[in-house]
């Protein structure tokens, strides 16, 4: 008999539906009892996007408010915390709001999704209008939050306001949290409002967060901490949980415990070696965490194919602009040491600042590296040095992402060198393999290599093989085809000049152990005994050139097949 298992919850962000719905829950719980023991006034946890921030704040609410069901708390961890529950449990009014839809190419389009946030918040409270404890002119000033045009004076006053009539109401001081604080900066930054944006946000967060009286304590969420200079200005109540404190480590982020007994759950503790690689690495305090939307996103394929292989899930979450340009500070002959090293699997040391402000992000250069750290892209390894960091991509995934980066990068600038390049193809043409040997090595001399010891062999291959894919692409009207099926295997490349007569059969080996010659010769052998040819012959091409290619690092043989 099959027996059912719960359902994997990717995407889900509401707790209440996590636990009733019977979706399967890793318990943070524990994070609510520890809040409650080290909580200042106003807490700032910065994390990386898809480490379940989102959901935390929800669960935060369904927690603390008064509303809802709270037996979806029974047999977690803080179940056991009996007399903080019995405190704090469903004992506070509660504001939630997230401010991560906040996404516009203009100003005045974002300040009417600020609006619309607000005023779904204000609307939850609709009972404040009848409320004994309010006069009348508070619930005119409660009408006002609920008007779709209102200035932005009232919007800036919004959520303090709230806060005084649920205080005046309940009689008792209200918990706001507030969600991705920062994605509306970042979004005004990329599309040139950000002094506008910045001014309300400071507005907002000002008066809801320093002068609330009504307040109990606060809760947000970002990616990146904007210095205090520039939006916390005269907030001395603010404590800011960073990926870089111990304190709170472990709740944000699946433990390697946690992803193990998923995988068992689930009938796959075989995958649990391959998530690792995949998927752990990140150093958050002292503990090493897995990034939570890639271990679901990975278990839900291994139910669908117990072969699945492990993806990239994450890039596809963001645009990834940091890596890119990271990538394009490869003009740089440092910065391309760098990358290469990071990519090799290497350690680089910085010094990182973890408060920033957007314009400030990639000024000066350096700073990318705080980004790249506080995004995740980057990772600590050890214990910091003051602000000195050693910085580590994590895992294989994100390596991925920088791989793929430094592709498109090669992509977009290839045409640059156009005429080396063109004099390249035109060597391979002319079967002049000494020249062309001499300019490839030279190109990838200038070029970010991929040299990680540790990538599979057939994956340094690709690299190289996509190298040639677009150096060959600068020959508009040749044909050039990757990978074809052909004779009795698959061409690494079939080329086929616009002269008509001729084609042009790559083979590209990875000399894993140094030995270009030895991994030309087998290459050469290996487009002998698959008969890569025939395609060629069967379009009536009699001239065919067969070169054997083999990379090592930033070094090269090219080697023409004897006719």
């Amino acid at each position: 008999m099959k027996t059912w298992k719960k359902k994997i919850p990717i995407g889900i962000e509401n707790f209440e539906e996590i636990r009733k719905e019977d979706f399967y829950y890793i318990d943070k719980t524990g994070l609510i009892a520890e809040l409650l023991r080290n909580w200042d006034a106003v807490n700032l946890f910065t994390r990386p996007r898809r480490f379940g921030k989102s959901l935390s704040m929800s669960m935060l609410e369904h927690f603390f408010s008064m509303d809802g069901d709270k037996s979806i708390f029974d047999g977690l961890e803080i179940s056991k915390e009996a007399a903080l529950c019995e405190k704090h449990m469903g004992r506070y009014p509660v504001v939630s709001v997230s401010l991560k839809g906040i996404d516009a190419y203009s100003y005045e389009t974002a300040y009417q999704m600020a609006v619309q946030i607000i005023t779904e918040a204000v609307a939850k409270f609709y009972f404040l209008l009848d409320s004994e404890k309010l006069n009348d002119y508070d619930k005119a000033e409660y009408k006002e939050l609920l008007d779709k045009n209102m200035n932005e004076g009232t919007l800036a006053s919004s959520l303090k306001l709230l806060s005084g009539m649920l205080e005046k109401h309940y009689n008792k001081k209200v918990i706001l949290l507030i969600d991705e604080y920062d994605v509306p900066l970042a979004k005004a930054h990329a599309n040139g409002y950000y002094n506008q944006m910045i001014s309300l946000i400071c507005s907002l967060l000002g008066q809801a967060l320093k002068t609330n009286s009504s307040l109990k304590f606060a809760v947000l969420t970002g990616c990146l901490r904007i210095s205090k200079e520039s939006i916390f200005t005269g907030l001395n109540n603010l404590k800011v949980r960073s990926i870089t404190d111990v304190r709170f480590s472990e709740y944000f982020g699946f433990t390697d415990t946690e992803v193990k007994a998923l995988l068992e759950y689930y009938g796959y503790p075989d995958s649990y070696e391959t998530a690792k690689k995949w998927y752990d690495g990140y150093q958050f305090g002292n503990v090493q965490v897995y990034c939570p939307w890639d271990v679901l996103n990975y278990c839900d394929s291994l139910l669908g194919d117990r072969e699945a292989q492990p993806e990239n899930y994450w890039i596809n979450t963001s645009g990834n602009d940091a890596v890119k340009r990271f990538i394009e500070e490869a003009a740089n002959a440092g910065t391309k040491r760098e990358i290469e090293h990071l990519v090799a699997g290497g350690v680089i040391a910085k010094e990182i600042r973890q408060e920033l402000t957007y314009p400030e992000i990639y000024q000066p250069a350096d700073n990318i590296f705080s980004l790249l750290f506080t995004t995740g892209y980057l990772t600590q390894r050890g214990k910091a040095e003051g602000r000195l960091m050693k910085l580590a991509i994590p895992n294989l995934e994100v390596r991925d992402i920088f791989v793929t980066q430094i592709m498109e990068y090669f992509q977009e600038n290839v045409r640059a060198d156009g005429e080396t390049l063109n004099r390249f193809c035109d060597a391979l043409q002319n079967q002049d393999a000494e020249n062309a040997e001499k300019m490839f090595t030279a190109y990838l001399r200038k070029t970010i290599s991929i040299r990680d010891t540790a990538a599979r062999k057939e994956m340094k291959e690709n690299f190289y093989h996509g190298v040639l894919i677009g150096i060959l692409g600068v020959k508009d009207r040749w044909g050039v085809t990757s990978n074809r099926e052909a004779g009795e295997g698959y061409a690494d490349i079939l080329v086929e000049p616009d002269s008509g007569d001729m084609g042009i059969i790559i083979e590209v080996k990875y000399a894993h152990d140094g030995n270009l010659d030895a991994a030309c010769e087998e290459a050469l052998k290996q487009t002998e005994h698959t008969r890569y040819e025939d395609v060629l012959e069967d379009d009536g091409v009699e001239n065919i050139l067969k070169y054997g290619i083999a990379c090592y690092k930033k070094q090269c043989r090219v080697r023409l097949a004897e006719k």
